[in-house]
Order: C-alpha cells, then structure tokens, then sequence
C-alpha cells in the first residue's frame, strides 16, 4: 500500500513545494492523510462495484490467510518472507473470489507491524556502549571480525539496529525502487496514453469527461472541505497550528489531482471503449485545473497564528 498512493501524493507535495516556506507543516501532513484514505476509498469502491460476481471458496481461502497475517503480527514476527507469502495467499484468494485483487496489498499492509522495538534514548545508548567495546577490543589486539568478543558485540548492535526499524519501514524502502522506477513508469506509460488532437478535444463537452471535470474539480474539494469544516465544528478535529481555512480550501483542490487510481478505474470503468481515452483525457486536464487553482488559492493564503479550531 506505501505506494498505490505514492505518485499522486508526491505530485501534490511538489505544487505545496513550489509555495515554499509559505505553508505551514501540518498542511503538508493533511495532504498526506488525505491521499492516502482518498485512495482507500477508491479501493473500497473497486471492491464492490466492480465486482461482478463472488466465488465463496476464494473468499474463505483469502480471509483464511488474513486470519494468518493477523496472528503473525500479534506473535511479533517481523520478517518480511512471512508477510510477502501470506499477502501473496492472500492475493490469490481475492484473485479467484471475484473480488478485485487490489484490495488485497490494502489490507495485508494493515498487518504489517509499524512499531519499533526500541526507544530512540536506548538505541543511541546501545550504539555508545557498541562504540566504546569495539575500541577497546581494538585497544587489546582484537581486530579480526571473527573474534568472539568482536563477533557478540557487533551481533548486539545489529539486532538493536533491526529492532530500531518497523518492518513496514523496511518493506516500503525495499519496495521502492521497484515501484518507483518500475512499476510507476510502466503503469503510467500503459494506462496514461491519449492522443490530444482536434477530435479529441472536442470531446471534453461530452458527458464522460465533463463528469470526471465536475467531479474532480468541484465535487472533491467541496466534500473534503465540507466534512473537514464539520469534523472541526463537531469537535472531532482541529485544524493544524497555523493552518486556516483557505489552506483547507487551497489543499482540497490540489486533491483533484488523479493519476494512478483513477486512471485504473476509467479501465475498469470503460474497458476496451472510446470513452476509456475521453475518462482518460478529462482526468488529465481536471488534473492540471486542479493544481492551477490549488496552487493559486494557497499562493494568496498566510499563516494563521490565531488558534483556528475556534
């Protein structure tokens, strides 16, 4: 999951880095949070509209071996062959239930573990008392990397350091070679294809286009503005320090920004169609009016010292 959201969250990131020291910190942290139960939702939305029918066999094999991720995270392992098998059985099951296999990196990723197993205070302690062992192992003539002392003391630091990292962490940096230079790429240039002509743009005022345009350039931000303003009135949340309302308005809109999922969905949407390269086209260009008016939004806005949540 690090990174069905990654490519639309790291191009909205680059429209706030553009504004530079003008937005405060916590926008840049809504952002995220917001990219990320965006794209849960559009996975929801896979599942179960694009789901034709259900084989109860795969879906019980899939449940089975998420009842496994489950209790591998609550014995504490914390190896990622463990994880990767079970999220592959996983995977297959969704695979042959019907459901949409996507769904399936979504919640295998909700048991990976994401706590360390050591305090920064400690590590640092570990990585002293590591230190200071090895120099004076060096002092008495232990230099060899085989010498018992050498070999049990460099094997406690390297535990502490494993312990320092959550295995998520460590899955995502494996991970994100391949996603971003492999399989980013290779989705974009597969799926993002559309030849912009003449007779392509005239049809931008036909009703798949003009819907995805309303839809990710009105409706999005207008709901993500709404349900934040009433989350914050209801008590439920506040507002980030230094962060107004215009931020939120300005941040909503660069949310309209789709590539990755809702690309995929206009596939699934309209396989095999020309109404698959006019989904294709109004997303790209509600995509760029949505970065243009976000960025301008945010551009006008300053920093509110005041306590915003009032």
């Amino acid at each position: 999951m690090g990174h069905s959201y990654g490519d639309r969250h790291r191009l909205c990131l680059g429209a706030l880095a553009v504004l530079g020291s003008r937005i405060p910190e916590g926008l840049k942290i809504f952002l995220v949070a917001l990219a990320i139960v965006d794209d849960l939702g559009a996975l929801l939305v896979i599942a179960v509209v694009y789901t034709a029918s259900i084989n109860w066999g795969g879906l019980v094999v899939a449940t089975l071996f998420f009842a496994a991720l489950f209790v591998a995270n609550r014995a504490g392992a914390r190896r990622a062959p463990i994880y990767l098998a079970l999220g592959l059985g996983a995977w297959y099951g969704l695979l042959i239930s019907g459901v949409h296999a996507t769904l399936a990196g979504v919640l295998a990723a909700l048991f990976v573990p994401a706590r360390v197993r050591i305090v920064p205070v400690a590590l640092a302690g570990v990585i002293r008392r590591s230190a200071d062992a090895i120099e004076l192992q060096e002092a008495n003539g232990m230099r060899g990397a085989m010498e018992p002392e050498r070999f049990a003391t460099i094997s406690v630091l390297s535990r502490t350091l494993d312990a320092a990292n959550s295995p998520i962490q460590r899955f995502e940096h494996m991970a994100h070679p391949w996603v971003a230079f492999g399989i980013v790429p290779a989705f974009a240039l597969f799926n993002a294809g559309v030849a912009i002509d003449a007779s392509a743009i005239r049809t931008l005022a036909f009703p798949v286009p003009l819907g995805i345009m309303a839809g990710l350039v009105i409706g999005k931000p207008a709901g993500i503005f709404v349900a934040s303003w009433l989350a914050v009135k209801a008590g439920l949340a506040t507002l980030p320090q230094g962060v107004s309302w215009r931020h939120v308005c300005g941040t909503a809109c660069l949310a309209g920004i789709g590539f990755t999922m809702a690309l995929f969905i206009s596939g699934l949407a309209f396989p095999g169609t020309g109404l698959e390269s006019q989904a294709k086209l109004g997303i790209l260009l509600a995509s760029l009016v949505s970065a243009v008016v976000g960025i301008a939004i945010l551009a006008t806005s300053r920093r509110d010292s005041r306590v915003l949540s009032e």
